[in-house]
């Protein structure tokens, strides 16, 4: 069988046996354009009033929009411009209206990418800030405390507003369960140590803390219970299908909105394992995705219940703005190939380090294969980097990463080994 693989902004095209497993979404033809689905889910929401009756009750404030970053592709500049009329037509002054990013710890938006996300005329025309979770004087602390007991400081423009509208792309998600929801205010909007004990090693040792389960799982619950004691006035999750449409939209109060969502992807995306196989192949998500690899670690850790204990993995990203942070950067030269004691380090007391939430998820599929059988491919990183990155890695020159792939594929795979494939990475995934 020929399956077609995102990779960057470009798609290569694998020949595997025809009796490989393949998990991948398999989601419903949309059935509007997506201004028109969006619309549709605002006017007639999962529960209770439609967007234009809830801002009538809006408080003194302004109307905030939680949006996502550049890391998600969610096309907002598709359905963005008439959302805002909608708001807008319920007497919301514009200047009332502000655009607020849900960067986490990320990086800032470039007005460039704003353009990108969100179309020119909402990118010039509105207000847009980046949530900054290490300024304090932009944090607010709430009373109370979350569901592990930590402090509850959020985004003071979120606070403060006096509507609160979250959105957010629902899919699988290798932590949480599934993306969207509750996720847009933690760690979205939240504080610098709120993320970091989101992140931490406590919760992502649990092995509820996987792709496709909320039951049970620590992250779900944490932040959760921080969205709850904030107060959302509305939310909107976007699902998008395997060619990055809109496909569905269910949008009203925060977790009946966010619950159908998963329930849909869940039918949609998530595919039930019938065997280990020997060798995995994956994409890390195509761009914006697999950008980085930070972020391609997602597709490492999507496929994990897919392979067997000591198997093979074989996965591939873009890799177009290089490792990641330089703090994550730093930590991977540091623990180059010495992933156990990285392991018991994050666990004593005190200890963090930025961005170490993201190698400790890798330690799960170097734990189930090791750094021999975890292969990664690109063309956007050089061999020395690679080389920190406690795997197997492979640097290629551009538009090489297809050759490579196929013919690792056909050196692991020529015994006669059972393969799967994820061709979307984390998009669609075994459970």
């Amino acid at each position: 069988m020929d399956l077609l693989c995102p990779c960057g902004r470009d798609t290569i095209r694998l020949r595997l046996p025809d009796d490989t497993d393949v998990y991948a979404s398999a989601y419903p033809e949309p059935k509007a354009p997506a201004d028109a689905i969006v619309l549709g889910a605002v006017r007639e929401p999962v529960s209770g009033p439609g967007l234009r009756d809830a801002l009538a009750r809006r408080g003194p404030g302004d109307v905030v929009i939680v949006v996502s970053d550049i890391t998600r592709p969610i096309p907002y500049a598709a359905f963005l411009p008439q959302l805002l009329a909608e708001i807008e037509s319920a007497a919301v002054p514009r200047g009332d209206i502000l655009l607020l990013v849900a960067a986490g710890m990320h990086r800032p938006s470039t007005p460039a990418e704003r353009v990108e996300m969100f179309g020119p005329d909402a990118a010039t025309r509105y207000r847009i800030e980046d949530h900054q979770a290490g300024n304090d004087a932009g944090l607010v602390e709430l009373p109370g405390r979350s569901a592990s007991g930590a402090r509850i400081r959020l985004n003071r423009r979120f606070v403060e507003a006096g509507f609160r509208l979250v959105t957010g792309l629902v899919e699988p998600h290798f932590m949480a369960g599934f993306s969207g929801g509750r996720k847009a205010v933690l760690p979205g909007l939240a504080a610098l140590d709120a993320i970091r004990n989101f992140h931490g090693a406590a919760f992502l040792s649990d092995p509820r803390a996987r792709n496709g389960n909320l039951d049970g799982n620590p992250l779900h619950a944490e932040a959760l219970s921080v969205a709850r004691r904030a107060g959302v006035d509305f939310s909107l999750n976007i699902v998008l299908d395997g060619a990055r449409r809109v496909t569905a939209a269910f949008a009203g109060g925060l977790e009946p909105a966010h619950d159908a969502a998963c329930a849909f992807v869940r039918r949609c995306a998530c595919r039930p394992v019938r065997r280990e196989a020997d060798v995995v192949v994956t994409s890390c998500g195509g761009y914006p995705l697999d950008a980085t690899f930070y972020q391609c670690v997602k597709g490492l850790v999507a496929c994990l219940p897919a392979v067997r204990p000591g198997g093979t993995i074989v996965a591939f990203g873009g890799c177009a703005e290089g490792v990641g942070s330089p703090a994550y950067a730093d930590l991977m030269k540091r623990y180059t190939g010495r992933w156990r004691e990285f392991l018991d380090d994050i666990r004593q007391p005190g200890v963090f380090t930025m961005d170490q939430w993201e190698f400790q998820m890798q330690t799960r599929a170097l734990e189930r294969v090791g750094e021999a059988r975890l292969h990664f491919v690109t063309d956007g990183l050089r061999a020395e980097t690679l080389a920190t990155l406690s795997l197997t890695g492979h640097a290629v020159p551009p538009g090489g990463v297809g050759p490579a792939v196929q013919a690792l594929l056909d050196r692991l795979l020529a015994g006669g080994a059972a393969a799967a494939a994820l061709p979307e990475g984390p998009y669609g995934v075994p459970v």
